[in-house]
């Protein structure tokens, strides 16, 4: 069976219908990633002018071998910073916990304890399976309500433009990584990304898992003060 390859159109007006077409899908394709760009723009920091606030969030990034991957390590790094500059008082990692032998929230805590974070002051989220689930579940589930979001600086717009459609006030702090094969993937899975981000926002559904409210996050800070 031969298969037909799409005619272009022969008249003038008919290319210049085709090619007004594919520059309003292209149009259309980015208006997510600036929409992305436009609503976080005053809302990134770095470690060094972060605002002092009760909770950080880091999101999971991986693991390899059991431990945290470079990029999740460079996160980690950056939250331990923010704790000992006193900016932050607790840490909330949030990752996939979907299997037995996967558990990114405690190999985060795990490395976070080893780089003078307290375990009393880390809680853990189990059920962050991706961005929306984690904001979401970071704002029902453990009541945060302002928070700074530690990620890649591919990424952390959209988790900051989520974290702020799921009711938390949000601050960024995208953490720089090596330009390799990783970043540019990441980079560009970002432009498809901004697409199910844009429907998150306006759709706002339930996480995967939602589950009883816990009294974690409350408890660090109380433990502390």
């Amino acid at each position: 069976m031969k298969i037909r390859r799409p005619r272009l159109p022969r008249t003038r007006t008919g290319q210049r219908r085709l090619v007004q077409s594919v520059m309003a899908a292209c149009v259309l394709a980015l208006l997510p990633a600036t929409w992305l760009y436009m609503s976080t723009a005053d809302r990134l920091r770095t470690t060094a002018d972060a605002p002092r606030t009760p909770v950080a969030v880091v999101f999971g990034a991986g693991l390899w071998n059991g431990e945290p991957s470079p990029y999740l390590a460079h996160r980690l790094d950056a939250a331990a910073k923010l704790y000992r500059a006193g900016r932050i008082e607790v840490v909330l990692v949030t990752g996939d916990n979907s299997r037995e032998d996967y558990d990114e929230p405690d190999a985060m805590r795990a490395y976070l304890t080893r780089h003078g974070v307290p375990g009393t002051r880390i809680v853990s989220d189990y059920a962050g399976f991706d961005t929306w689930d984690s904001c979401v579940r970071a704002r029902k589930i453990f009541g945060v309500d302002r928070a700074v979001l530690i990620s890649q600086d591919f990424h952390i717009r959209r988790a900051v433009a989520l974290c702020e459609a799921a009711g938390i006030d949000s601050y960024g702090v995208g953490v720089a990584a090596k330009h390799d094969v990783t970043w540019y993937y990441g980079g560009t899975r970002e432009v498809f990304a901004a697409g199910k981000a844009a429907l998150d926002a306006v759709l706002r559904p339930d996480p995967r898992f939602l589950g009883p409210k816990e009294r974690g996050v409350s408890r660090a800070l109380a433990a502390g003060r």
